[in-house]
């Protein structure tokens, strides 16, 4: 209730709701009032699943936000998101486990797994930094936006590499061969993502189309696709959280095609003026309509995700407190490790500077680290495992404060810049 009375000022405030449901979270925990203990070792598997919801919601929307071709002018964009997700992932989590065992005096395979838990950036705390316009794929949005897709999966096999090092992997699954586990695991959670999205969209849609059958309930399809793209890819050993997000980004293909060259929002106008039954049958408007009636109850969710992840964290450092360690840690991460593993995975990109620093700057770690720490701990059972959760919820309470405060001034500044140098090349075209 505090946040719906507060809404209205937040908008006009340099920071996010986020840095708000940091510290509520933290007085509820035991250095507040205590009206909340969670054990992060004996709540593993609970905290788990929980964390894994949330992040689910999140790839899921931000694979529904990306509405540009694979073919195309748009494959060259699709290159940027590519490089930060796979190639700078990459890079991050080896360079990343050296500094810490070299500079904190942790076994390697520790390290490694420290590093690949803080090495995936967030699709849920990124919001503000991520696709805002569907119609307007600006380049520094939708390299986030992709990033943030794809490296919650990228950094799954680091995760088991580094257990396979501990060697508690036999309690997760039995991998043979490392090199098949993780080619396999993206080839199948990539695959049945994709299939499950384009033909749970290409179904709804003839039937709307063809038929006539406004079936509603477009809300239980965002759940349905999510969970069976989710669940299938898990039972055929692949990595799920990929097929989530290539689920999504199937889906708004289906809807991309279907609508040809027109702009979403002008489909989206024209929907409301024909009406909700009208615009759910209409060969024309029912692809963007379904699309992005999902989109918008997804967003909800991810609202609350935001709220009940970030309270989650607030509490579990009041209860592990803040760490020097974790402190030293995230400004390694922020100001050395990411910049590097940006600069490197952009190299002969053409990207533009300016938009190199701001995508080495947003880097922002939440809930999908969150996950990978409750994932492990799961399995490995370590008199090291308080002080890796110590570390871990630092490096996340620093970057929601950091880039909390940073994002919103950062993308205005950014965003007047990318407005007036449009402005101008326009009136250079004109006087021309």
């Amino acid at each position: 209730m505090f946040m719906v009375f507060l809404e209205s000022v937040l908008e006009r405030l340099p920071f996010n709701a986020a840095m708000l449901y940091l510290p509520i979270g933290w007085l509820l925990g035991p250095s507040g009032i205590g009206l909340i203990h969670i054990d992060l070792r004996s709540h593993a598997d609970a905290l788990t699943v929980i964390t894994r919801v949330a992040l689910l919601l999140s790839l899921f929307t931000v694979g529904l936000k990306l509405r540009v071709a694979f073919r195309g002018e748009g494959s060259r964009l699709w290159w940027l998101p590519l490089r930060l997700g796979v190639l700078s992932m990459v890079i991050t989590v080896p360079l990343l486990a050296i500094c810490i065992s070299f500079l904190f005096g942790l076994q390697f395979a520790v390290a490694l797994l420290l590093a690949a838990i803080l090495a995936p950036t967030d699709p849920v705390l990124a919001s503000d930094v991520q696709i805002q316009n569907v119609d307007d794929p600006d380049q520094l949005r939708f390299g986030l936006s992709g990033e943030g897709g794809l490296n919650d999966g990228s950094a799954y096999p680091f995760v088991i590499l580094a257990l396979m090092l501990l060697g508690v992997t036999d309690d997760i699954a039995k991998v043979d061969h490392f090199g098949w586990f993780v080619a396999w695991g993206v080839f199948a959670g990539i695959g049945c993502g994709a299939l499950a999205g384009w033909t749970l969209s290409r179904t709804v849609l003839s039937a709307r189309q063809r038929f006539g059958l406004a079936l509603g309930m477009e809300e239980f399809m965002a759940i349905g696709v999510i969970m069976l793209s989710y669940g299938v890819a898990e039972l055929i050993h692949g990595i799920g959280f990929l097929a989530v997000f290539a689920a999504g980004l199937a889906m708004r293909q289906v809807e991309s095609a279907s609508s040809g060259d027109k702009p979403a929002g002008e489909l989206i106008a024209a929907a409301q003026d024909s009406g909700k039954n009208a615009a759910a049958v209409h060969p024309e408007q029912a692809p963007v309509y379904l699309t992005e009636t999902v989109l918008g109850f997804n967003q909800q969710l991810e609202h609350f995700a935001e709220f009940f992840m970030v309270l989650l964290i607030g509490i579990l450092l009041s209860e592990y407190g803040l760490s020097g360690e974790g402190v030293l840690l995230a400004g390694l991460l922020f100001f050395v490790v990411r910049p590097i593993a940006v600069w490197l995975g952009l190299l002969g990109s053409g990207t533009e500077t300016s938009h190199r620093w701001l995508i080495a700057w947003f880097g922002i770690r939440g809930v999908g680290s969150l996950y990978y720490l409750c994932f492990v701990l799961q399995f490995w059972h370590d008199k090291l495992t308080a002080r890796i959760a110590q570390d871990v919820l630092t490096v996340l309470a620093l970057s929601i404060l950091l880039h909390g405060i940073s994002s919103t001034p950062l993308m205005h500044l950014y965003w007047r810049k990318r407005v007036a140098a449009k402005e101008g090349g326009e009136s250079g075209r004109e006087v021309k």
